[in-house]
């Protein structure tokens, strides 16, 4: 997944820039503002992400997996792995969109607008692996349901559209680590901004 650990970290940097975007609406870290509910928010979110890291990191090995039982027609092999990773996404959906949830949220309070964009970006970040991950599980779906090695024209319809889920889920995660990389890009050039000051 493209959230870390680190996820947090790079959020408290920001919490502690003292500098907002130049807006004069907008609160500073010093202001009568949300900041420290809005972390608190964003913790929560942390850890839903944690959840869903744990279960990806347990479980990565399962596209090399079904790409070996495809390479053999081993159907069997193939629908079961693929009835795994269906039902492993559908766990990590729930806490995904939990997570964007509170993405959402903080980014309504009252918080500075490098703050506001690095959440942004982040939630952008989680929409796009949420979007790869449910391609993913409707490819590993089709297999499970439709993969028969002895008919080989489904069998190839079905090894095709695979093909093409995993190469989309391979460009949205692509995105969805552009998104994160610049909000962490924010988030160091915050670091640099309190540093010099």
């Amino acid at each position: 997944m493209g959230f870390s650990l680190g996820f947090f970290v790079l959020l408290a940097i920001l919490i502690s820039s003292c500098k907002s975007s130049g807006r004069s609406d907008s609160p500073s870290i010093f202001s009568s503002d949300q900041t420290a509910e809005a972390a608190k928010v964003v913790a929560s979110a942390n850890e839903d992400l944690t959840k869903i890291k744990v279960l990806y990191k347990e479980n990565e090995g399962k596209r090399e997996d079904i790409k070996k039982a495809l390479e053999t027609d081993n159907a069997e092999d193939v629908k079961k792995l693929s009835d795994q990773v269906v039902s492993l996404i559908n766990d990590g959906s729930e806490n995904a969109k939990s997570a964007v949830d509170k993405l959402e949220q903080a980014q309504e309070m009252q918080i500075n607008d490098d703050y506001r964009e690095y959440l942004r970006l982040k939630e952008e970040s989680l929409k796009r692996e949420q979007e790869a991950f449910e391609n993913y599980r409707q490819a590993a779906r089709t297999l499970r349901d439709n993969y028969d090695p002895k008919n080989a024209v489904m069998r190839d319809k079905v090894k095709e559209d695979f093909k093409k889920r995993v190469e989309n889920y391979r460009e949205l995660m692509e995105q969805a680590r552009d998104y994160s990389n610049r909000a962490n890009e924010i988030a160091k050039q915050a670091l640099q901004q309190q540093q010099s000051q």
